[in-house]
């Protein structure tokens, strides 16, 4: 999917660490256009561990590259440059990208082509500001420290290739990582951790302790699991089946592949279909359904058999919601069934990009314990607390006690795009999720234009 600009009101709220490597990305691009001025740039953000620009660029940056890198890095922080924002029209925008002036030391005779993209696809009433920093200047919202002399300590961590807005139509460009904190102790104290965390580092674990294995001929993304490993996966969803048979959980079975009707019912085959993997061309036997008098009485079978075209797709199933809610409707239900709790261990299937893929943490093929509940709206706050205490029991089990619940909610400006448009459904459902967090005292962070499709996350 698309990379996401951020709105204005998160870069309102962006931290003081923010902003700070924020600026960092900015004498990052400087200094590699001092080495190579030919460079191109895209997005240069700051990210929860530091901050990256991607970089399109003839010479293949390594790690090698970093020493020099950093040396121009420091220059620039010791010459102190005051980060000074000015706001543009849109032509005056587009006629310094075409003079090639933004994400550069100066005039230059390429566009600066990503930069011009970026430009076209901001909003027609958002201001378009550009920030100078000595002789670079960039097309940027912000926000910045005073000067480059406010940047403490940085290190860059590593490179890695990302296509251009995260789609893989797009240029590949070179994604140069680093970060940065206000003090040298505080810079340390992040590299110690991190040599820590190689040592627990369950790909690693996963190897000497011979729990799982990844093969080329299985293809990536796809786990397997040793002996020793299905005992570990098997012992969880134990716990999980009687931890959720204690709560009133239905345990239900469903298939591994589904015919493409179910998620165009569904709506999921508008907003997912890139995360999916490509569809299975299938010509129905139609002869045999029609000598078979079970199967011909189907209202199912009948309308398939009704149809001029017999091929059919499938769809290896990357999600439950949709077969859930079918056996929902497989009965006659009344109020007095509900909450009515289903639960599975379904395997799902997402096609998750190669430069994505992270050992068991993103993979192509994943069991997902996942549950549906079907309620009446003023069960909400009772079923959503319950569900709420279940987890925080799992994280009490696991020695897990700082967490951050993440509530994540829809952009109304992207209603029909990638959020239903249902206005009014949307506020009723963010409404009662954001009272319960409050009055139930969670600790918890409102991220806009995270939501699924559907509805709001937590």
């Amino acid at each position: 999917m698309a990379e996401q600009r951020k709105t204005l009101e998160q870069r309102e709220e962006m931290t003081d660490l923010d902003r700070l490597r924020h600026s960092a990305s900015h004498v990052l691009a400087t200094a590699i256009l001092k080495i190579w001025p030919e460079a191109q740039f895209a997005a240069g953000p700051p990210v929860e561990n530091g901050f990256y620009y991607d970089v399109d660029l003839p010479h293949r940056i390594s790690p090698d590259d970093f020493e020099k890198i950093e040396a121009e890095m420091k220059n620039e922080i010791k010459a102190n440059h005051p980060f000074e924002r000015i706001e543009v029209s849109r032509d005056e925008a587009l006629v310094l990208g075409k003079q090639g002036r933004l994400a550069a030391l100066g005039e230059r005779p390429e566009p600066s082509k990503f930069k011009l993209d970026i430009i076209e696809n901001i909003p027609a009433d958002e201001k378009i500001s550009l920030y100078r920093s000595g002789d670079f200047i960039d097309l940027c919202a912000g926000p910045h420290v005073k000067h480059t002399g406010d940047i403490g300590a940085f290190r860059l961590t590593s490179v890695a290739s990302a296509y251009y807005k995260g789609d893989e139509k797009n240029p590949q460009l070179q994604r140069v990582y680093g970060t940065a904190f206000q003090t040298k102790k505080e810079l340390d104290d992040y590299f110690a951790m991190l040599e820590e965390a190689k040592k627990r580092d369950h790909r690693k674990l996963g190897k000497e302790l011979e729990l799982f294995v990844f093969d080329d001929d299985v293809g990536p993304g796809l786990p397997m699991f040793l002996p020793r490993g299905a005992v570990i996966a098997e012992e969880l969803e134990r716990l999980a089946k009687e931890t959720e048979f204690a709560a009133d959980y239905q345990r239900v079975r469903t298939p591994h592949i589904a015919r493409e009707s179910l998620y165009k019912k569904s709506g999921h085959l508008p907003y997912y279909a890139e995360s999916m993997f490509p569809p299975m061309e299938l010509t129905e036997d139609v002869e045999a359904l029609k000598q078979d008098p079970l199967k011909r009485e189907s209202s199912e079978t009948a309308s398939t058999l009704q149809r001029s075209n017999s091929s059919t797709r499938y769809y290896l199933k990357a999600m439950n919601c949709p077969h859930h809610h079918k056996l929902f409707a497989a009965l006659p239900r009344s109020y007095r069934d509900l909450p009515l709790r289903f639960a599975e261990y379904g395997t799902d299937y997402r096609y998750e990009k190669s430069g994505e893929l992270f050992g068991l943490m993103r993979v192509r093929s994943l069991q997902m314990n996942d549950a549906h509940l079907y309620m009446t709206p003023d069960q909400f706050e009772a079923e959503f607390n319950a569900v709420n205490e279940m987890y925080l029991n799992y994280f009490k089990l696991f020695g897990i006690d700082k967490y951050l619940m993440r509530f994540s909610t829809h952009d109304p400006a992207k209603l029909g795009q990638k959020f239903v448009n249902e206005p009014e459904l949307w506020k009723k459902t963010e409404d009662m999720t954001r009272n319960v967090l409050k009055n139930s005292g969670i600790n918890y962070v409102e991220v806009p234009n995270e939501a699924a499709f559907y509805g709001p996350k937590i």
